[in-house]
């Protein structure tokens, strides 16, 4: 992961790379992503950060780093919404994250699995996908 120094590096060069500027909530959002091994909920950011934050700002920022390209959704069979950070080579508006994600049934981590690709799908004539995504659950190599 690196020292807090170039944590802080980082996060000051990916904010700026997105046209953003350096805030104090954004940066402490990142700095918990990066130090995070897997996504997170909306929630998890009191609970991480050990101070409180606002909802809304929370919302706001996760959405601008959404479009940015900085961070994805993870689909979720309940209604929670998880967040994970992007890969180089997702841009403003365009995500490149085809991966699997795996979300563990013992400790409740959803984790990227960048090296395991989403397999080709076929589909019937006429349709067209744009974007699929692939969760499975089972038990992470931590809890086995």
């Amino acid at each position: 992961m690196g020292t807090k120094q170039q944590i802080t590096e980082r996060i000051s060069g990916l904010l700026r790379e997105s046209k953003l500027s350096v805030t104090e909530t954004r940066t402490k959002i990142l700095e918990l992503f990066m130090k995070s091994n897997g996504a997170l909920e909306h929630s998890d950011f009191e609970k991480l950060a050990g101070q409180s934050f606002d909802r809304v700002t929370v919302y706001r920022t996760l959405q601008t780093f959404l479009d940015k390209g900085i961070i994805h959704k993870i689909p979720t069979t309940d209604t929670s919404v998880r967040y994970a950070l992007c890969k180089s080579e997702c841009s403003e508006h365009h995500h490149h994250d085809h991966h699997i994600h795996f979300k563990c049934e013992e400790c409740g981590n959803t984790i990227c699995l960048d090296e395991t690709d989403v397999p080709q799908i076929q589909l019937p004539k006429g349709y067209a996908a744009h974007n699929v995504e692939v969760v499975v659950s089972g038990v992470c190599k931590s809890c086995k």
